[in-house]
């Protein structure tokens, strides 16, 4: 008899997938379910340091905010719509814009002052020093 590992958690994936391709299949024909402006990002981790890649396309650099606070990265940013001349007639709109805000735990401690970050060519690349995590001190409390 061979056994066969559950992971239900894949099952939920593969339906996110199937319905997230219905709906890709819609926007061809112009639908758009989707009307605000998220950049996509990766986060990898190395040995001694966490890469965050986001891909912000058509957003100037100048507005653009990255923060981290309590291992808590935080990018926000607007891209902004072109101002639109009376004579345009458009036979097609479908890109989008708007403000964004996208926030992450890291998944290790970061040293808050050694980050890099570079953004060119609509990518944006962050680099995270790790550092060793801090001893929490565990306080034993007494039962009355």
């Amino acid at each position: 008899m061979t056994l066969i590992k559950f992971e239900p958690m894949r099952e939920i994936e593969t339906l996110h997938e199937r319905m997230q391709k219905y709906f890709d299949d819609f926007s061809t024909f112009g639908f758009n379910f989707s009307e605000t402006f998220s950049p996509k990002i990766d986060i990898s981790e190395e040995k001694d340091k966490i890469n965050v890649v986001a891909e912000i396309p058509g957003v100037k650099k100048e507005n653009l905010k990255i923060t981290l606070q309590d291992n808590i990265l935080t990018i926000e940013g607007e891209k902004k719509k072109e101002e639109e001349k009376k004579d345009k007639n458009f036979y097609r709109c479908e890109r989008i814009f708007g403000s964004f805000k996208r926030s992450f735990t890291l998944p290790a401690e970061v040293d808050s002052d050694k980050v890099e970050a570079k953004f060119e060519d609509g990518m944006l690349n962050i680099t995270l020093k790790k550092i060793e995590p801090k001893v929490k001190n565990e306080k034993v409390i007494e039962l009355k």
